[in-house]
């Protein structure tokens, strides 16, 4: 698990402290963790759509071309891949480095409407609210820290309870939400996360899906392309679907 971050963080240029804190906050380093109220799954805890932006995105520079080549505008347009896809969020490997280029996407927005850099806990804010709320959040918390976060995002509030309102229900002020996920983040970052802090929405534990489809690179470990295919689909490539089929053709013909 370690290892994949670390590949990762060298891989996209982000802090390895960084991504392995927010791997903590968000599945306890399970990379099955399911959430119990959204659509987050995986190690980093991608939420659907989340997850197709940014695979979108950034696939192909890590060897799954053929994953963002079946995602257009954030949906998937080839069916029989969506398994597949929606997987890779179970794979730490492809987790990890999603994450890293997330929070680099996350930072270089911020740092347009912020007009500096994020630190760390601004942008794990990122990740966990999204860049754009994220930015309103702090704007807001710089105007009026007493403000209500919830009166703010009440959707994230309703899907994060533990952190946006107190034991009793009283909601939560701006600087008050911002302590919780400084603590937290500054917890993981030395090894501690911080006893009797509210929990941010890690998930449950859930088996990985039949079909999760592992990263085709060779960056968990020394086998070929072509090698993570056939482990796949068997010694006939022709059972992958069609897109999978073609990768594993150019894999072949190129050696990889």
């Amino acid at each position: 698990m370690r290892a994949d971050i670390a590949r990762a963080a060298e891989r996209t240029g982000e802090d390895f402290n960084f991504l392995l804190a927010q791997a903590k906050i968000e599945s306890s380093l399970n990379p099955q963790a399911k959430a119990a109220t959204s659509s987050a799954a995986g190690l980093f805890q991608f939420t659907n759509a989340t997850w197709l932006s940014t695979l979108e995105r950034h696939g192909a520079k890590h060897g799954l071309g053929w994953a963002s080549a079946a995602i257009a505008n954030g949906r998937i347009t080839d069916s029989s891949l969506a398994g597949h896809i929606m997987g890779l969020r179970y794979d730490p490997a492809a987790s990890a480095l999603m994450a890293g280029e997330l929070a680099g996407d996350n930072r270089d927005e911020m740092m347009r409407t912020l007009g500096r850099q994020p630190n760390a806990a601004e942008l794990y804010l990122g990740h966990f609210l999204g860049s754009g709320d994220a930015t309103r959040f702090i704007s807001a918390l710089a105007r009026n820290p007493d403000a209500s976060a919830t009166a703010l995002l009440p959707a994230a509030s309703a899907a994060n309870r533990g952190i946006f309102r107190t034991g009793s229900g009283t909601e939560r002020s701006l600087a008050e939400v911002m302590a919780i996920i400084e603590a937290k983040v500054e917890g993981a970052m030395t090894g501690e996360l911080g006893a009797g802090l509210p929990p941010v929405e890690r998930g449950i534990p859930a088996p990985p899906p039949a079909r999760a489809m592992p990263v085709t690179t060779q960056i968990a470990g020394g086998r070929s392309m072509s090698d993570s295919l056939q482990s796949m689909f068997g010694n006939n490539p022709q059972a992958a679907p069609p897109a999978v089929k073609a990768a594993y053709a150019r894999f072949e013909r190129f050696g990889l």
